[in-house]
């Protein structure tokens, strides 16, 4: 079973949560992060993406970009900009997306839990992108990214926390600019903490990481960097955990710079050996599995699997295993979608209009659509222990950085 813990949240004043609150670091580049903070110097992005107060020169892995946010997180601090909890806390994370609702608990997890298996995975991470996270953690002392979990969802779990958030008032409610409704409850009662923490342990066997495995491989690699001498709070990582009939998972979709020296006459052919192909007057935004979409020369077509063409394990089902098996391979000569800089991935928050957005803008050449992964699929292949292909799940809405942070070490008030 799981074991999960309340923590003192390093978080703002309520007058100060919607400036604080930031998308997270790894949803904007520099240049994007740039624009989302101008003007507001309460934006968390000032501490996760602190390259942004730097010169462009300066890379942004940079040793100079970590002491910055060391820095910033300092300031923030002196000027009450964020203060210590009094004691450790649960916390409810509401959000509401397109009149949708969606509910965690924001707690600290288990290093040893994620270490044993306990906290499952479905992806691989780049040692580059851990890298950045180690470093970043370990240079101000805190996680700023929540990693967010799902559990197969309890009826006791889900009822206790939903009563907290009926007979309670929101420490933080607000809209923020992407129209999403943010709304967190502090749970400071000790019986309910004793109670939630005894739930999660007797009935949870396992937590899904939903998004955010660079986070959470990076918080044990801290913790194991630490030694003998890691501090209890180090032991734990910042999580948020969704039950699993709540989430939300979008398309996640590709775009691929050429055709690897095809026309689009050939194109068509080798596509119609796995695929029955139709032109579409409208954009093709899949409906079901094994429908993928693609635009092309200008134009949509819908690309229906042929029986024959994919296997029935956890792996080979997936709509994007299939494309990579008998389209992007076979194809386009792109064997592996996390370092081949031929294809890039279109979160399906930015609809399907921006695929052929970007194709038309003439720096890519094809774009291909997908149905979304279900959470049922997530769960199948990180029970079996296996992965799936790179960047398969998107999740919305997305937590926001700032509101609630984990300290890694004990600090006075001045930093």
């Amino acid at each position: 079973m799981i074991t999960i813990a309340p923590f003192k949240a390093l978080r703002p004043p309520a007058q100060l949560a919607k400036a604080i609150a930031s998308r997270p670091y790894d949803v904007l580049n520099r240049k994007e992060a740039k624009i989302e903070a101008q003007g507001n110097p309460y934006s968390f992005l000032h501490i996760t993406k602190s390259e942004l107060g730097l010169p462009d020169g300066i890379d942004a892995h940079d040793a100079e970009v970590y002491i910055a946010a060391k820095e910033n997180l300092n300031a923030f601090i002196s000027k009450g900009n964020l203060f210590l909890e009094s004691k450790p806390c649960y916390y409810i994370y509401k959000l509401v997306m397109d009149g949708i609702p969606q509910t965690g608990l924001v707690c600290v997890s288990s290093v040893d839990d994620y270490e044993n298996g306990l906290i499952k995975k479905h992806e691989f991470t780049r040692p580059q992108k851990e890298k950045d996270r180690i470093d970043h953690m370990s240079a101000i002392g805190a996680q700023t990214g929540n990693v967010f979990l799902a559990y197969k969802n309890d009826v006791e779990i889900d009822a206790l926390i939903l009563k907290w958030q009926t007979e309670k008032n929101p420490q933080y409610e607000f809209v923020a600019d992407d129209g999403i409704e943010h709304s967190v409850w502090i749970v400071s009662d000790d019986a309910t903490i004793e109670k939630i923490t005894i739930l999660f342990r007797r009935k949870v066997e396992a937590t899904y990481i939903a998004d955010g495995h660079h986070r959470a491989a990076s918080a044990a690699k801290v913790r194991a960097h630490m030694g003998e001498n890691a501090p209890v709070s180090a032991t734990y990582f910042l999580t948020t955990l969704f039950p699993s009939n709540q989430l939300r998972i979008l398309d996640y979709n590709r775009i691929v710079k050429d055709l690897n020296g095809h026309s689009i006459e050939e194109l068509m052919r080798l596509l119609q050996e796995k695929f029955d192909v139709s032109p579409s007057a409208v954009e093709v935004k899949p409906s079901q599995p094994k429908q993928i979409g693609m635009y092309v020369d200008g134009h949509w077509y819908s690309l229906e699997v042929k029986s024959a063409t994919y296997a029935t394990d956890v792996i080979s089902i997936l709509d994007i295993s299939i494309f990579q098996e008998n389209i992007l391979t076979p194809i386009f000569n792109i064997t592996d979608q996390r370092t081949d800089d031929r294809i890039d991935f279109v979160g399906g928050i930015r609809g399907i209009t921006a695929l052929s957005d970007i194709v038309d803008a003439g720096d890519f050449a094809a774009a291909f659509s997908f149905y979304p992964v279900s959470i049922q699929q997530l769960f199948d292949v990180a029970d079996s222990g296996t992965v799936m292909p790179p960047k398969s799940t998107w999740f919305e809405p997305k937590l926001r950085d700032g509101l609630l942070t984990h300290l890694l070490v004990e600090r006075d008030d001045e930093g």
